[in-house]
C-alpha cells in the first residue's frame, strides 16, 4: 500500500472549498500511484467540515478510511498549529476528527493556538494517532519541548517539501529525533495541489483500512520510504503553481476551471 501521510484537499486554507478542485486532486493522486493518503487538512482552513462532508458523500466507509470510486483510500486527519510554533498531525476516524475540529474552534486564530501540552491532552480523549509534521522546518519549535511532552508523539513526518530543500539535514535531524523518542518516521508530500503527489511516499507491505492497523504496521517497521528522483523538481514546480493559482484567484479568475480544462485538453 503506497500512502502519503501529509496532504491537503484545498489549494490554500483561506480560499473557498471547491468540490471540482478536490475531485481533481484525488484523481491525480491515484494517477500518481497512490493507494491511500492521510488528508491532514489545516484545522483552521475555511470550510473544514464541508471538505469532509463532501468526501463522505462520494465515498464508502471501509474501516476508518473513506474509499473513493477510483479506489483511493482517504484516512481523515488534521494539521493543527501549536502556540510554541509548529504543526501537529492527527489521523483517526472521521467522527473523531470532526469533533476535535469543532472543539478547537476557539483556538484557530494566531495568538490563540493551544500550547502543545494542552493540545495533546485534548487528543488523548480521542482514538487518533498523533505526530509532528515537518519538525525541523523554520519557525517550528516542537523538538525543543521537554522530553516528557515529546514522548507523547507517536510518529514524525519526514516531509517532502523539506526533503526537496535540504535532504541531508531533514533526514539527519528527523531520524535522530525518531531514534531518541523511539517512534517511527514516516513520510508525506505536504502537497496542496497535484504536482507534488508522489515526490515521497510511505510504502507498506500490506493494505490496511483502520488507524490502529496502520499504526501497528508503522511501529512494526513494515514499510519503506520512497523518495522520487524528481522530488526537488516536483516541489519547486508545485510552489510556483500554487502561487500562480492563488494570484489568478486574487485577480478574480477561476483557477479551478483553468486546471480542469488543462487536465482534459
Amino acid at each position: 500500500m503506497r500512502l502519503d501521510f501529509h496532504t491537503h484537499g484545498k489549494l490554500a486554507k483561506k480560499l473557498p472549498f471547491s468540490t471540482t478542485y478536490t475531485d481533481w486532486l484525488f484523481g491525480e493522486a491515484r494517477r500518481a500511484g497512490l493507494d491511500a493518503l492521510c488528508l491532514t487538512e489545516h484545522f483552521n482552513t475555511l470550510q473544514f467540515a464541508d471538505v469532509y462532508g463532501y468526501i463522505a458523500s462520494v465515498s464508502r466507509r471501509t474501516g476508518d478510511a473513506l474509499e473513493l470510486e477510483n479506489g483511493l483510500k482517504i484516512f481523515p486527519g488534521m494539521e493543527t498549529d501549536v502556540a510554541e510554533g509548529g504543526h501537529i498531525l492527527s489521523v483517526g476516524p472521521l467522527e473523531a476528527i470532526l469533533e476535535l475540529n469543532r472543539r478547537l474552534e476557539p483556538y484557530k486564530e494566531k495568538g490563540n493556538f493551544l500550547p502543545f501540552a494542552q493540545l495533546m491532552d485534548l487528543f488523548d480523549q480521542y482514538p487518533v494517532v498523533v505526530g509532528c509534521g515537518h519538525p525541523f522546518r523554520a519557525g517550528g519549535h516542537v523538538p525543543e519541548l521537554p522530553q516528557e511532552q515529546l514522548r507523547r508523539l507517536r510518529f514524525l513526518d519526514l516531509n517532502g517539501k523539506d526533503l526537496a530543500l535540504d535532504r541531508d539535514r531533514t533526514e539527519r535531524l528527523t531520524y535522530a529525533l525518531g531514534k531518541e523518542l523511539e517512534i517511527p518516521v514516516v513520510s508525506g508530500s505536504d502537497t496542496h495541489q497535484a504536482v507534488q503527489y508522489g515526490c515521497v511516499t510511505t510504502v507498506f507491505e500490506r493494505d490496511v483500512d483502520t488507524v490502529p492497523a496502520l499504526y501497528g504496521e508503522m511501529t512494526a517497521g513494515r514499510y519503506a520510504i520512497d523518495l522520487s528522483d524528481t522530488a526537488a523538481f516536483q516541489v519547486r514546480t508545485a510552489c510556483l503553481l500554487k502561487r500562480s493559482l492563488k494570484e489568478i484567484h486574487a485577480l478574480g479568475g477561476d483557477y479551478v476551471a483553468i486546471l480542469t480544462r488543462e487536465a482534459t485538453a
